[in-house]
């Protein structure tokens, strides 16, 4: 079986889906990779690596979309909508493409894969069980996106972060308030913690609290209840907006008091809530930096802008997308690891063995045979139920 990794078409987009040190691994369970010239060297990782790994390298991306049997991308059609679709007629039926497909994004392009007759997995709907758990692309992405949060605002912000006593009296610590504590939002806490600050939290979820605790933050307890606070797989879930209304309005006393807010509350497939109104920044202190990591769905601050840094009533409003990408060398580590896992997980004797039995495999598989095949996607976008194999 050959894996083939193309280069990243997305503009900016600097990481690869896999690395040279993943690729010894996949070779004893009978797989080939391929990689397109120059795939990784954006991320640190130039030909010589791969070649030295036993890779073979391509001059094009037609070449390795035609050559192999499994085409391994972080940003495939779907959530690559600026470029993506032009992979299209490369795809062959009964070709495996498997990255971020963003599924629940537009039922239009998922019907255009599903039509391209591959059978398709994305990697964003890993189950949260301990089984996947090596796989958990998301979460991997998500510590990367924490992580360099809290150093875009430090850069950005007018203070310093850590308490320092110095010749010119003392400097107190930062106060920085993350919203929204799932692995990204806990990262973010553990990395302003490093960097000296006092890190507090608020999630509606009642099982987060132990975990900012854990990490040395303060979690703010506000006297409203959610309904139904996550899901099954342990995400929040969308509430009314009397609930969000409550909610800003508890909150923005604990804005106003901080120098950073972080904000990370996102709901798969929805639009991110918006918890943080204009009121509340102009409450802020001149010099506050919010960075609003669920930008790419609209934003938790109603002043965010996509892609773009803001500045608002003397307030910095960072709506940074991509953010993993600026970290390439490790964030394409860590994917690649996490996608390698899986790899091995669906390769039996040098072939993928799709048992759909399987909870990893059914859950991430969104095509198959010309069909969309998940039950979520179809639920998500109202297509009829399909007829049980067989009849």
């Amino acid at each position: 079986m050959i894996v083939g990794v193309p280069k990243e078409s997305y503009p900016g987009e600097r990481r690869v889906a896999l690395v040279p040190v993943v690729i010894p691994n996949l070779a004893k369970a009978g797989v080939e990779v391929v990689i397109e010239s120059g795939a990784g060297e954006a991320a640190g990782y130039p030909d010589p690596l791969y070649a030295e790994k036993g890779a073979r390298i391509l001059p094009d991306r037609a070449s390795v979309f035609s050559t192999a049997d499994v085409i391994v991308q972080v940003l495939c059609y779907g959530s690559n909508d600026l470029t993506g679709k032009a992979d299209l007629p490369l795809l062959r039926p009964g070709q495996a493409l498997i990255g971020f497909l963003r599924p629940m994004g537009s039922a239009d392009i998922v019907q255009q894969i599903a039509q391209a007759g591959v059978t398709s997995f994305s990697v964003e709907l890993m189950p949260r069980t301990t089984r996947a758990q090596s796989m958990d692309v998301l979460s991997s992405m998500g510590t990367i996106c924490g992580y360099k949060a809290v150093l875009l605002a430090a850069e950005t912000s007018l203070r310093i972060f850590p308490m320092m006593t110095t010749a010119g009296g003392t400097i107190t610590p930062a106060r920085v308030f993350v919203i929204g504590a799932g692995v990204a939002g806990l990262q973010a806490i553990a990395t302003a913690r490093r960097l000296g600050a006092v890190s507090s939290a608020y999630d509606m979820r009642p099982a987060a609290k132990e975990q900012v605790q854990s990490l040395g933050g303060r979690f703010v307890e506000l006297p409203i209840e959610a309904q139904n606070a996550q899901d099954a797989r342990g995400y929040g879930t969308a509430q009314d907006e009397t609930f969000y209304a409550r909610q800003r309005e508890l909150l923005t006393r604990v804005v106003a008091e901080s120098d950073v807010v972080i904000t990370a509350a996102v709901i798969p497939g929805k639009k991110s809530p918006v918890l943080i109104t204009t009121d509340m920044v102009k409450g802020m202190a001149p010099g506050s930096v919010i960075v609003d990591l669920a930008s790419e769905r609209g934003g938790n601050c109603e002043l965010t802008r996509t892609g773009e840094t803001v500045k608002e009533h003397g307030v910095s409003i960072i709506g940074a997308i991509n953010l993993a990408s600026s970290v390439p060398y490790h964030a394409s580590q860590m994917y690649a690891r996490n996608v390698t896992t899986f790899l091995l997980y669906l390769v039996k004797d040098g072939k993928l063995q799709l048992n759909t039995q399987d909870e990893i495999i059914r859950e991430t598989m969104v095509t198959q045979g010309g069909e969309v095949v998940n039950a979520r996607v179809r639920e998500f976008f109202k297509l009829p139920a399909l007829a049980p194999a067989g009849r």
